[in-house]
């Protein structure tokens, strides 16, 4: 990729976006940073650094995001979409209008940005579409709304992947485990209206979350550079998992899911029509 590129991060103000505009910074990249609050953001506005408020649910502010990006640095080579909040709830617990809130949010916004990015992108002959995902968008239980969205998100960018690498487009899908960022902080996390009839089961995530900030044993830093080092390697991964938690919980979920395929393979290969 571009020796010195231009990021467009969304949810910049905190962790990974804030690791991530860091450590793109410190090898001499330039970086639009974007936050609903820049004043958050704490980035000097240099030469190399472009501040935008950004609330990535709004149409006209994503499409003006990237109109400015685009003026002030003439293009943009990495796009990351990294704005998100944790959402813990049963599934029955979680209303309508949350459901769709956290849809915006997690998967119909970043859809947006792509869009809007892919143009500019396939025009300058390349560039990367790194999506912040979860180690929830392969396995945790009790987050069932948070995981829908990162399940969704994942199974588009599957799709966007075989699209658009021949035109010499990455796409990055990124499954962090738990790592020390301000998504469970007390302000961020945002938990359902809770139900008795599901302490037993969601009882514990929520009891993880309200008591996890601060705790988590990834670094956000440590994660930026795992991010650069996949992006500039000559065979990218379309999925990068970040942590032993989630890497533990990932394969478990995999060892499962083959066994399961296993198991119920003669029934399902029983489907066919005779002769067929």
């Amino acid at each position: 990729m571009n020796e010195n590129r231009v990021w467009l991060i969304t949810g910049a103000s905190s962790g990974f976006g804030r690791a991530l505009a860091e450590a793109a910074l410190g090898r001499g990249d330039r970086v639009v940073a974007t936050a609903r609050d820049p004043g958050r953001l704490n980035l000097a506005a240099d030469d190399a650094v472009q501040v935008i408020a950004l609330d990535v649910t709004d149409p006209a502010e994503r499409l003006s995001a990237v109109d400015q990006a685009l003026a002030r640095f003439g293009r943009i080579d990495v796009l990351v979409n990294n704005a998100g909040r944790t959402q813990v709830g049963a599934v029955e617990e979680t209303t309508d209008e949350e459901l769709r809130s956290l849809f915006e949010l997690h998967f119909f916004a970043p859809v947006a940005l792509i869009r809007a990015v892919l143009p500019h992108m396939r025009a300058q002959g390349g560039g990367a579409i790194v999506q912040m995902s979860s180690v929830g968008g392969q396995v945790t239980p009790g987050f069932g709304a948070y995981c829908a969205t990162k399940f969704a998100l994942e199974g588009i960018t599957q799709t966007l992947h075989d699209e658009v690498a021949p035109l010499g487009i990455r796409t990055l899908i990124v499954e962090p485990g738990a790592f020390r960022t301000g998504l469970f902080r007390p302000d961020a996390a945002y938990h359902s209206q809770p139900m008795a009839e599901y302490a037993q089961t969601v009882g514990p995530t929520r009891d993880y979350v309200s008591g996890g900030h601060g705790l988590q044993p990834g670094d956000p830093a440590k994660a930026a550079q795992a991010i650069l080092r996949a992006l500039d390697a000559d065979e990218p991964p379309l999925r990068l998992v970040l942590g032993g938690d989630a890497i533990d919980n990932i394969r478990a979920r995999l060892d499962e899911l083959t066994d399961e395929l296993g198991r119920w393979e003669d029934v399902g290969r029983s489907t066919a029509i005779d002769g067929a």
